[in-house]
């Protein structure tokens, strides 16, 4: 039986498992920090929260991802706002799967954001203009670069774990490989180790989108004129990919919007219609259209097989040293199961300790970010074994 939760209520008597958490920033002040594309950034701002509290040993610290349009807000809730729990609050917080009472839980949001990080929206060092365009390509490896120069703020030199879903658990993977002697277990969800044509295809059209609305302006547009049909069209786009046909026929099917005959118009009629059309409008009061441009590049991008491995899954994974829980979910079409079947393989080869499971769900790839009992329970038991014997070693020191 999971232990209950602890909650908390803020005015308006709303119940949260964590409680109020403040954003908080960190300043990389590295003139020499090289981005892969070969450009430097002369000051990189990272923003990140952090829940729970980092033990004696500074053993207990878990670092989480977020994925594509994800930020640091990973659970709870800030104070004296009306906005929602963190994105994770169901798998963050005391006696949840990631257990705020037992780990020290980190999550930054990574560089070319619009979330605090420095992307193409933050203003150029010494001058008054935005990046825009002129922000440099950035890739996951650059992500997790930042990343750790942040745990070396923290004074943070073993992690219990590191998580995420979809480009969150491409970071992971990149972070297994990049710093194996820092990071005892991992937890990719829903991901996959570079991005088919199909998935690049559609961040393509989702980017054209953005680039083909005239207030894009070649990416210099003014809070006042902003491309935001192109976003809202992108995300449209990108909405449909994390959902399932089965979840959409359960929830839509052809039901009309408000009951009536067809009107033989071209206006939105069907209820799955005005659903996406709601969710890419809501979605340029929160997001910058050129992050959205360079984040999907990034993911596009990212090849571990290549960066790690000169083509070979096996040899990319071969300097990995911890334990991995690997999940997929069944309704999953945009990083299907046969991909983290894939990363299993190569960590079996590389005779690795791993466990997999495929999640039974008609919610499509969304489904890591929704409250799944099956998930919560590996992820806690997982991180338990992890923690135990992490403990266990210490003590035989």
């Amino acid at each position: 039986m999971e232990a209950a939760c602890n909650h908390n209520s803020d005015s308006s008597g709303r119940d949260y498992s964590y409680g109020p958490v403040e954003k908080q920033f960190f300043s990389i002040e590295d003139k020499d920090f090289t981005l892969q594309c070969g450009e430097k950034l002369q000051s990189i701002t990272i923003a990140y929260e952090t829940f729970g509290t980092l033990d004696e040993n500074k053993s207990n610290a878990v670092l989480v991802f977020h994925a594509l349009t994800g930020d640091s807000h990973a659970a709870g809730f800030y104070k004296d706002t009306n906005e929602k729990p963190g994105w994770w609050d169901i798998v963050i917080g005391p006696g949840k799967a990631i257990d705020t009472d037992k780990y020290f839980v980190i999550c930054s949001n990574f560089i070319g954001g619009c979330m605090g990080s420095t992307g193409p929206s933050s203003t150029i060092p010494g001058k008054k203009e935005l990046y825009g365009m002129n922000f440099p390509v950035i890739t996951v490896t650059d992500m997790v670069r930042c990343q750790k120069k942040l745990m070396d703020h923290l004074n943070i030199k073993q992690l219990l774990s590191v998580t995420g879903g979809s480009l969150g658990g491409m970071q992971a993977m990149e972070w297994s490989v990049r710093y194996p002697d820092m990071v005892k277990s991992v937890i990719p969800l829903a991901t996959t180790m570079k991005h088919s044509a199909l998935a690049i295809a559609f961040n393509e059209v989702a980017r054209h989108a953005i680039k083909s609305d005239p207030n894009w302006n070649k990416g210099n547009y003014s809070d006042e004129k902003k491309p935001n049909v192109g976003l809202s069209v992108a995300r449209m786009i990108g909405h449909i990919t994390y959902l399932s046909d089965e979840s959409m026929r359960l929830k839509f099917g052809r039901k009309l919007q408000d009951k009536k005959d067809l009107s033989f118009t071209f206006d939105s009629q069907f209820q799955v219609e005005n659903y996406l059309k709601y969710q890419g409008e809501k979605f340029v009061d929160r997001f910058d259209a050129n992050s959205f441009l360079y984040i999907t590049k990034a993911a596009d991008y990212y090849d571990l097989e290549m960066q790690h491995g000169n083509g070979s899954s096996v040899k990319a994974f071969s300097k990995a040293k911890a334990k991995f829980l690997v999940i997929s979910f069944s309704s999953d079409w945009l990083y299907p199961t046969y991909e983290s079947k894939a990363i299993v393989k190569a960590l079996k080869k590389n005779r690795l300790d791993v466990s997999f499971c495929e999640i039974e769900s008609n919610l499509g790839h969304d489904a890591f970010l929704l409250f799944n009992n099956r998930l919560n329970r590996m992820i806690k038991g997982f991180l338990a074994t992890v923690y135990k014997g992490v403990k266990e070693s210490k003590n035989e020191i």
